[in-house]
């Protein structure tokens, strides 16, 4: 996740490696998940929502508000 090797992991480090799994279900590589991307029942979802929903969970782990997650924060659990 710490891809400048820094020792914490920044708002884009976080939504680039989480969205790995948004890339590897978006088969048509469309950027949005829609039909058989989606399990049943889900809503078609769009690259961009799917990485404002990332931001909303990075600041919530960021607990000092630093902008940045170190390995307590990505540890703890979800909030």
């Amino acid at each position: 996740m710490d891809t400048d090797g820094d020792g914490r992991v920044s708002r884009a480090e976080y939504i680039a490696y989480m969205g790995r799994g948004f890339d590897r279900v978006d088969t048509d590589g469309n950027g949005v998940l829609e039909g058989d991307e989606l399990p049943s029942g889900a809503h078609r979802v769009t690259r961009a929502d799917y990485d404002a929903s990332l931001a909303v969970a990075f600041a919530r782990q960021d607990s000092n508000r630093n902008g940045f997650l170190d390995a307590r924060e990505l540890a703890a659990p979800p909030r």
